[in-house]
């Protein structure tokens, strides 16, 4: 595993689920711009704080993640070309909606 730091856009709305033993937990897609071709990493969070940021997310919405990276291959049913994806267990988000209150609180404590 590799510890990362993505940023991108949702592709698709965060869904929340529940596991077998209970826990809620929250699943999504972020699409990350590439030189290439756009890659997308599949994203789990279990993590309160960061299910709630993500599930207050639409799609489309701007994300930056912080969290354990696992390559992989993407290999299409239809027998196309493989291309890489990357799953992640993120542990940190930070969206444009953050910014704006990390910005108003350090502006408070200096005052």
């Amino acid at each position: 595993m590799i510890d990362g730091l993505i940023g991108g856009k949702l592709h698709g709305k965060p869904m929340e689920r529940t596991s077998k033993s209970g826990n809620a937990y929250v699943t999504c897609i972020v699409r990350v711009a590439t030189e290439a071709d756009p890659l997308f990493v599949s994203v789990i969070a279990f993590d309160k704080a960061t299910c709630a940021a993500l599930l207050a997310l639409d799609a489309g919405d701007s994300v930056a993640l912080s969290g354990t990276l696992t390559p992989k291959v993407y290999v299409p049913n239809s027998g196309g070309e493989a291309r890489p994806a990357l799953d992640m267990v993120a542990q940190a988000v930070l969206t444009a909606y953050h910014v704006t209150r990390k910005r108003k609180a350090v502006a408070e404590s200096a005052a």
